[in-house]
């Protein structure tokens, strides 16, 4: 599993990439405008990629 790490680009990709396409108000989630959820939904989602990195990360095994 060397290349866990590419996915750490997801979050990257879903805040700054998905901006353009997500970028309206009219749909609100949860009281929220659907940007701003979006934004939301995406910090949530990048600290379970970062869970996910950190417990199948070789390197981490290695310094144990």
């Amino acid at each position: 599993m060397k290349g866990i790490r590419w996915l750490m680009l997801l979050p990257f990709l879903g805040i700054l990439g998905g901006i353009p396409f997500a970028n309206r108000v009219t749909p609100y989630i949860l009281g929220l405008p659907f940007i701003l959820f979006w934004i939301v939904a995406w910090v949530i989602i990048t600290s379970i990629i970062m869970a996910i990195v950190y417990r199948f990360d070789p390197k981490v095994k290695e310094e144990d």
